[in-house]
C-alpha cells in the first residue's frame, strides 16, 4: 500500500539525526582475536583440518559455552543459553570426525542417477521376494538410522561443531539409503513385504545418552548391517543391486568409523565409564539375534531371505542356511574386533550367549 504525500512529508520533518555508529567490534586487539592467521588449502582442498588452526581449532576438553556461539568467535554476556548442551569433549567427540565429514561431502551419490536401474531384469519369484524382504528390512532400519542423529544435534555443544557436521552428513547418507532400498523393492514388480520386529530399532531411538546411542547404533547395529552390505557383491542378482550394496557400504563405513573411535576416545579419557558402556551393549545384543524360544515366524524372515539369496533359490535352502550361519559368524567376529579396537576387549567374556557362540577362539 502506497504512503500518502502528507504522511511522507511529516516523517521527513520529524526524523531525528541517525544514531552514532558503534564500531567497537573492530577493536580486535581488545577482543584477543588472532588476526592474520590464514587458512590455506591442502591436497584435498580447504578442509576442516586446514581451517581449524590457532585458538579456534582447539577443541576444549570442557566447555562453559552454553550459547549458540561458534568456536573461535568472541563471546557476549547477554547471549541466551541453549538447554541440554553437553559440556565435555568425551561426551560426543571422536578424533576422526573431521576426516569422516570431509569424505562424506566429497562422496555423495544419487539413488536416481548413479544406480543402473535399467539393468534389472525379471527374477524367479522366490529370489525377487527374498530381495524385496531384505529391502523392506533395510528401509525400516535406515529410517531409524536417519531419525536418531537428528535427536542429538541440539544437545551437542557448538564448540564441538565437527560432530554436528558429521551427524548431518550421516542423516543425508541414511536418507539416500532408505530411498534406494525402497526404490529397489518397487523396481521389479515386488514391493515392500513383511515389517519385522521393532525391538532393535526401538533400543536405538530410546537411548538417553549420546555414547549410549553411538555404541548401540554405530558400533553394534550398523556393524551388522555393514556385514550385509559386504555380501552385496555375492547376493546381488544384477549390476544395480551390486552397486547399491557397494555404495551403501561405503557410506556405512564412515558411521562405523565414528562410533568405534568415539568409544575409544571415551575409554582413553573416561575409563570409569566401562561398566556403563557394557550395560548399553547388553541391551542391544539381545536384539541382534532372534531367540527361537520367544519368536514367531516373521522374526526369521530376514535370515531366511538371506539364505534364499545366497543359495540361489528355495531349492537350495539348506545350503543357504549353512552359508548364512557363516555370515553370522563373520558379523559377530567383526563386531568383537571393533570393540577390541575401542578398548573393550573384555566384552568377549560378557557377550550375549546367542552371539558368543559364533566367536572364534
Amino acid at each position: 500500500m502506497a504512503i500518502d504525500v502528507d504522511t511522507l512529508q511529516k516523517l521527513r520533518e520529524e526524523s531525528a539525526e541517525p544514531a552514532p555508529l558503534d564500531l567497537t567490534w573492530l577493536n580486535l586487539d581488545e577482543n584477543g582475536h588472532p588476526w592474520g592467521m590464514r587458512a590455506k588449502p591442502g591436497k584435498r582442498g580447504l578442509t576442516l583440518d586446514e581451517i581449524e588452526i590457532g585458538p579456534a581449532g582447539e577443541v576444549p576438553v570442557q566447555s562453559d559455552n552454553r550459547a549458540a556461539r561458534v568456536r573461535g568467535s568472541v563471546p557476549r554476556h547477554d547471549a541466551m543459553r541453549v538447554p541440554g548442551a553437553y559440556a565435555g569433549r568425551a561426551d560426543v567427540y571422536s578424533e576422526n570426525t573431521r576426516l569422516l565429514y570431509e569424505e562424506a561431502v566429497q562422496r555423495q551419490w544419487s539413488s536416481a542417477t548413479d544406480i543402473p536401474w535399467e539393468g534389472i531384469q525379471p527374477l524367479p519369484d522366490d529370489i525377487e521376494r527374498a530381495m524385496c524382504q531384505l529391502c523392506t528390512f533395510l528401509t525400516e532400519v535406515e529410517f531409524i538410522a536417519g531419525d536418531t542423529p537428528g535427536q542429538w544435534l541440539p544437545k551437542i555443544n557448538s564448540e564441538h561443531h565437527e560432530v554436528k557436521l558429521f551427524l548431518l552428513s550421516q542423516i543425508m547418507d541414511e536418507a539416500r539409503h532408505l530411498d534406494v532400498f525402497r526404490k529397489r523393492a518397487f523396481a521389479n514388480g515386488g514391493g515392500l513385504l513383511s515389517s519385522l520386529p521393532q525391538d532393535g530399532l526401538r533400543v536405538i531411538i530410546d537411548a538417553k545418552d549420546f555414547t549410549e546411542m553411538s555404541a548401540i547404533m554405530h558400533v553394534a547395529a550398523e556393524g551388522f548391517v555393514q556385514s550385509m552390505f559386504r555380501m552385496g557383491e555375492y547376493i546381488g542378482q544384477n549390476d544395480a543391486e551390486k552397486r547399491i550394496f557397494r555404495m551403501c557400504g561405503q557410506d556405512e563405513s564412515r558411521h562405523l568409523g565414528f562410533g568405534v573411535m568415539h568409544l575409544k576416545y571415551v575409554m582413553d579419557n573416561e575409563p570409569w565409564r566401562r561398566e556403563e558402556i557394557h550395560h548399553y551393549l547388553d541391551k542391544v545384543e539381545t536384539t541382534l539375534v532372534p531367540d527361537p524360544m520367544n519368536s514367531d515366524g516373521t522374526n526369521f524372515a530376514l535370515f531366511e531371505a538371506l539364505a534364499i539369496l545366497m543359495a540361489g533359490g528355495v531349492k537350495n535352502l539348506d545350503k543357504g542356511i549353512q552359508m548364512s550361519m557363516q555370515v553370522q559368524k563373520k558379523r559377530v567376529n567383526e563386531y568383537m574386533h571393533r570393540l577390541t579396537v575401542a578398548g573393550l576387549g573384555d566384552r568377549r567374556q560378557r557377550m550375549s550367549p546367542m552371539l558368543r557362540q559364533f566367536l572364534d577362539n
